[in-house]
């Protein structure tokens, strides 16, 4: 599986796509859970306590998980998998 990793996430793991050892049938916590065994310095910018920060947006197919089944929605061939903190916006125009 795939990750496509925005903003600081991707400038930590080093690239915006970040492949793991996930497959279809495993959960999207499951190859969260690679994500971060592969890429270690991610772990205190994506969890607090042990799950996810509130303010890190997981999407499986363009959908936020936390709306459509959570970490344990179970991966499916051809799905696409993207982590994002949250986007602050520039200057207003006037």
């Amino acid at each position: 599986m795939e990750w496509k990793l925005f903003a600081d996430l991707a400038e930590i793991a080093g690239g915006r796509e970040i492949d793991v050892a996930a497959e279809p049938g495993d959960t999207v916590g499951d190859a969260l859970d690679a994500l971060l065994e592969a890429h270690p310095d991610l772990r205190d910018r994506v969890l607090d306590d042990g799950e996810v920060a509130n303010h890190i947006n997981v999407l499986r197919n363009g959908q936020n998980v936390r709306q459509n089944g959570g970490m344990d929605t179970t991966l499916e061939a051809g799905d696409e998998l993207a982590l994002f903190p949250p986007v602050s916006g520039g200057a207003v125009g006037r």
